[in-house]
């Protein structure tokens, strides 16, 4: 039954409308930036270094603010969710996770700039994001308040499940870890993290984020070079079968499109406003600057982390593409895996690093993971501060320190469920947590975005 009642709102939440409407975003606010992700892509990577060399008591540095959307974006996502794109949309699927990512891309660049010009500062920090600038961008406090909610829930519960449940399934296959105790572990050193607060979580990304990418990316280029060969014919099966015109014909077309771009979403996060969240916390000299550093994560976890396991998994030839409606496998490639999609990139990794792939992507996972539930936590946590901010009545530090407490116990309980849980089920949860802050956050997107390009246009003329 509980399956059955999240099928109907993923349904609903996950309408071809919503793709439709994240693509034109993109594609709408690339034009008016002018092609942002293009044109100042030099400017993007400057930026990241561009503020004060350390936080300051009224937020963290732009660097900092970087890493910690940049651990929100990188994790499972990159690993189980490629994997779940091919398996459910085939090789064509990635080209849509590279489209999403290069339109998201500017539409990042306007979330996280318009989150910089509506931020507020709460007890001596700096905070804001979508639900910021729908309040006092737009006037509409009660949106806000429905997008902070919808924050907490979201980012404080059911996205935490989806990233726990990657890393027990891979811990369980790699070191026959049970689920439940790779889920208290990871459980336990979160929460080790997010009880000290923004400035604790900012300086364990500003360390931890960039090693395990850098890690990752590294170890993945060496198994995709040891299939070389086959990765020219392997970008021309992406693009055919992106648009139906390959092996398997136009027969899974529209589940390609749809996985793409969900997986897409889900990865980079553009969109949703979670990047947006923590970019409003950065202490930078302009807005459009924390928006540029913000565009360029994109790229980097798409672009980058999720294209690296895409050509390792479609090179070693470790899928199989399976009927989403009726869980069959429509084709076999690697028939030892079945329906198994978890375990396509640790298969991949074993091609070159014999019987040692399992091991390295929960090792990988667990980085991931760990960084990426740090981030949530901080958006559900930034949510929880504005709406005691603009309740309208007094500050009340006691009331609003137990209700954090609180929601870290909520949080870290979603870890433990999440990893003693199938993956489809906790994968059709975590895109409902998605969807939920993607249609709102995109709406408010449409009607601010004038002023993230005129702070665009103001950074640029006086650099």
């Amino acid at each position: 039954m509980l399956e059955k009642i999240i099928d109907i709102i993923n349904s609903i939440i996950w309408s071809p409308v919503l793709v439709v409407v994240l693509i034109a975003a993109g594609i709408f606010l690339s034009y008016k930036t002018r092609f942002v992700q293009i044109t100042r892509i030099g400017l993007m990577v400057k930026s990241l270094f561009g503020s004060r060399n350390n936080a300051t008591s009224k937020g963290i540095t732009s660097f900092q603010a970087f890493c910690i959307a940049l651990s929100g974006r990188v994790g499972t996502g990159n690993i189980v969710g490629v994997a779940s794109a091919i398996g459910f949309g085939g090789p064509g699927a990635v080209f849509w996770m590279w489209l999403i990512a290069f339109f998201g891309a500017a539409t990042a660049y306007t979330e996280s700039t318009l989150a910089q010009i509506y931020k507020f500062k709460h007890n001596g920090v700096f905070r804001g994001g979508p639900f910021a600038y729908i309040h006092i961008g737009l006037g509409h406090k009660k949106i806000g308040i429905t997008f902070a909610i919808a924050t907490i829930i979201g980012y404080g519960t059911l996205l935490p499940a989806v990233q726990a449940n990657g890393v027990s399934s891979a811990m369980q296959t790699a070191f026959n870890i049970p689920p439940i105790y790779a889920g208290l572990v990871l459980a336990t050193l979160v929460g080790l993290v997010v009880i000290g607060g923004i400035k604790r979580i900012s300086k364990v990304a500003s360390i931890v984020t960039p090693f395990m990418a850098l890690g990752y990316i590294t170890l993945a280029m060496i198994v995709i070079f040891f299939h070389i060969n086959d990765i020219p014919n392997i970008i021309t099966i992406i693009f055919k079968e992106a648009f139906g015109v390959g092996a398997l014909g136009g027969g899974i077309i529209g589940s390609t499109i749809m996985m793409g771009v969900k997986r897409g979403i889900f990865s980079n996060e553009a969109g949703q406003g979670g990047g947006a969240i923590v970019s409003a916390s950065a202490d930078v000299p302009h807005p459009a600057q924390q928006g540029l550093a913000q565009a360029f994560s994109v790229y980097i976890d798409t672009l980058l982390v999720c294209t690296v396991t895409a050509l390792m998994i479609l090179s070693s030839g470790c899928y199989n593409i399976i009927d989403s409606q009726t869980n069959t496998i429509i084709v076999t490639n690697a028939p030892e895996l079945g329906t198994n999609y978890p375990q396509y990139t640790q298969a991949a990794v074993n091609t070159v690093f014999n019987h040692t792939g399992a091991q390295f992507v929960g090792i990988a996972l667990v980085f991931f993971v760990f960084t990426t539930i740090m981030a949530y936590y901080f958006y559900s946590e930034s949510a929880l501060t504005y709406i005691f901010h603009h309740s309208g009545t007094p500050d009340n530090p006691r009331k609003e320190k137990i209700c954090i407490r609180f929601g870290q116990i909520v949080l870290l309980s979603a870890v433990v469920f999440g990893s003693t849980n199938g993956a489809d089920l906790t994968w059709k949860i975590g895109d409902i947590g998605v969807g939920l802050t993607t249609w709102i956050n995109v709406v408010a997107l449409f009607l601010l975005y004038p002023k993230a390009i005129k702070a665009l246009n103001d950074y640029l003329n006086n650099k």
